[in-house]
């Protein structure tokens, strides 16, 4: 990445561009620049370009192709001269990339040492995964006790919690499956074991408890059968389930009564674990991105991609996701895979979504939102490039479908499939074994998850300052030239291991707890 220095934002116009073969550069003064602006090259801007679009340093003809990141990301529409203003309006999108052709485990990862010595205190479970919080999670079957685990985890946390110290949280893992679905249809196992793997994560230490209504079409021993969970030596051999249609319940109050009971032994179990050291390699580090801007490839998600590599090196697990923020540069991933058949599974599963996508009839510029466009990207082909770039420069090792959990001592850096909205994905990655998570915003969002810890890296300092009780890393000032993207990077694993060893985060201090939201793309009945 090449910028200008900054000195006084107010007077000195900032640029910058991603690769020296690039023909635009984004603006990255607070509040855009005006038109007549003199940039350090000589050139005069044409328009008042606000911050984080597009102005073209060359004459682009009709037709010419746009390139950022030296890719092309659009050929104009019209003649676009120099010192303009490049918007979406004025680009056609690429067409999509075809999945055949494509270089197939092709680009040797770079040489990059171990990195060794680095750990953190987490929670060390029996089947060898280690969480980096305490939290009991109350699992649903059906969408139908929503209301009534609600009111019982309120009821537990008020009287149970302040009992059991080392307990972080208790959560109520509420969704709006279970029932009203085509449970036997195909893909109706895309949900059902992502709740399954959920109701498994690192951070809920071994416990498993169950709420379910009784009719549902989910019965507790579809979601989790014998076999699921490890169980210690204590403890009964079946599940421990709450059944709200139950005889023994009489009335709201004694439904209430018995899951607050039920919940005391499992607090009283997590209770007397405590933290130990365990190396870095123990982390399981989900990356994403939501609220995007044009900043996100330019200074969050390459200071992401450093530290995912810093991840990868010290023996961690480092997941990637999202579909369609990945499908425009499938040949990156491609080509960057481990194995052949690591890259034949990664165009299985964006095969697998194209078809999903076309039963909805839905294109994949349907992504770029509103939001992503006022700031600065002009569309899918754009916002992939600067989205990959999370994933780092490591090999990919393998690839998760959807749902899909982690296998022991699966490392390295992983593409979990999912879609791209922020709660699927993230919902996904918790299915997969996460327990840390890193999203990068632009524009703002106050996305939480009450199951892992979430570390909000602002791409823009104007938004670390506004935001400045939401956001735990400023990446903006990579743009502002007080860090470079290394700086940054380092910064985050420092911070990574912190949280993990019980810091907390802004979004855990708000209690930010957005709900699950279970990809089912079978049909419902």
């Amino acid at each position: 990445m090449n910028s200008s220095t900054r000195a006084a934002p107010s007077v000195t116009p900032v640029l910058i561009s991603m690769h020296e073969a690039d023909n635009v550069a984004i603006v990255a003064n607070d509040g855009g620049l005006p038109a007549g602006t003199v940039l350090p090259s000589g050139l005069v801007l044409a328009d008042k370009v606000p911050q984080g679009h597009k102005v073209a340093l060359a004459d682009l003809a009709e037709g010419e192709t746009v390139r950022r990141y030296n890719v092309p990301i659009g050929y104009a529409r019209q003649a676009i001269p120099a010192g303009s203003w490049v918007h979406e309006r004025l680009l056609q999108m690429p067409a999509a990339r075809a999945l055949q052709g494509l270089p197939m485990a092709t680009r040797p990862a770079p040489a990059l040492p171990p990195l060794d010595g680095y750990s953190f205190e987490g929670y060390r479970n029996a089947d060898g995964s280690v969480g980096t919080r305490n939290i009991l999670a109350i699992t649903t079957t059906v969408q139908c006790v929503a209301g009534v685990v609600a009111h019982a985890v309120s009821r537990i946390k008020a009287e149970l919690l302040p009992l059991f110290p080392n307990v972080d949280d208790v959560v109520g893992l509420e969704h709006s499956y279970g029932c009203g679905v085509a449970i036997d249809a195909p893909d109706a196992a895309i949900p059902i074991r992502t709740l399954k793997n959920i109701s498994l994560n690192p951070n809920f230490g071994g416990e498993v408890m169950v709420v379910s209504l009784g009719c549902e079409k989910l019965q507790p021993e579809r979601l989790l059968p014998p076999g699921s969970f490890p169980i210690a030596d204590e403890r009964d051999s079946g599940l421990d389930v709450v059944c709200l249609q139950d005889a023994a319940h009489v009335g709201f109050m004694s439904m209430l009564d018995d899951i607050v009971e039920r919940a005391r032994p499992h607090l009283a179990r997590l209770n007397a674990r405590r933290r130990e050291t365990v190396p870095a390699s123990e982390l399981v580090v989900g990356v994403q991105c939501g609220g995007s801007d044009a900043f996100s490839g330019a200074t969050a998600n390459p200071a992401v991609g450093f530290a995912a590599d810093l991840l990868v090196r010290a023996g961690a697990t480092v997941m990637f996701s999202e579909n369609t923020e990945v499908r425009d540069g499938v040949d990156q991933l491609t080509s960057r895979a481990a194995t052949p058949e690591v890259a034949e599974a990664i165009v299985r599963e964006l095969d697998w979504y194209d078809r999903y996508l076309d039963r909805g009839r839905v294109d994949r510029s349907a992504n770029t939102t509103p939001g992503n466009k006022a700031g600065g990207l002009s569309n899918i082909v754009e916002k992939a490039m600067g989205s990959i770039v999370k994933s780092g420069s490591t090999a990919i090792g393998s690839v998760l479908a959807p749902g899909e959990k982690l296998a022991p001592g699966q490392k390295g850096l992983v593409f979990a499939a999912t879609p791209a909205s922020d709660f699927i994905c993230g919902t996904l990655q918790l299915a997969a074994g996460m327990n840390l998570h890193v999203f990068t915003t632009g524009r703002g969002t106050p996305y939480g998850l009450a199951a892992c810890p979430v570390v909000k890296v602002a791409t823009r300092t104007d938004l670390a300052r506004r935001w400045h009780d939401l956001m735990d890393l400023n990446a903006g000032r990579i743009a502002d030239g007080e860090i470079t993207i290394e700086e940054a990077g380092w910064e985050l694993f420092r911070l990574l291991l912190d949280v993990a060893s019980g810091r907390r985060t802004w979004a855990e201090h708000w209690k930010l707890q957005n709900a699950l939201v279970l990809f089912n793309p079978a049909p419902v009945t």
